[in-house]
């Protein structure tokens, strides 16, 4: 059974980081490609990043130099480094994993999804 476990979320004033981890397992991780995705009520979920199994990172523009995506083959488990946070990177944000990892930011292209982990930022 795959599963994807996001955790780190919390709380945190405007200007703050975080470091959101999403451990997997039942899947093969180092044949996947792993992203990150977030969704604030009333909109649609939108890709944050993501990193191919070659290590080629990818970055939404509106957290292109404040987030930093990042990979443990060994653990299992990508990270998520979010600094210089702001009150609009609040969302509940979702893990998802990726065999073709063709599109980078379409929804579609993510096989499994993990149940989200909520970030508040305040101001």
């Amino acid at each position: 059974q795959v599963q994807l476990v996001e955790s780190g979320g919390g709380l945190v004033q405007a200007g703050g980081s975080l470091r959101l981890s999403c451990a997997a397992s039942g899947l093969t991780f180092g044949a996947y490609m792993m992203g990150w995705f977030r969704q604030a009520p009333g909109k649609e979920r939108e890709f944050v990043s993501a990193i191919k199994s070659s290590g080629s990172t990818y970055y939404s523009d509106s957290v292109k130099g404040r987030f930093t995506i990042s990979r443990d083959n060994v653990k299992n488990t990508v990270y998520l480094q979010m600094n210089s946070l702001k009150p609009e990177d609040t969302a509940v944000y979702y893990c998802g994993a990726a065999r073709r990892g063709l599109w980078v930011g379409r929804r579609n292209e993510y096989d499994y999804w993990g149940q989200g982990t909520q970030v508040t930022v305040s101001s």
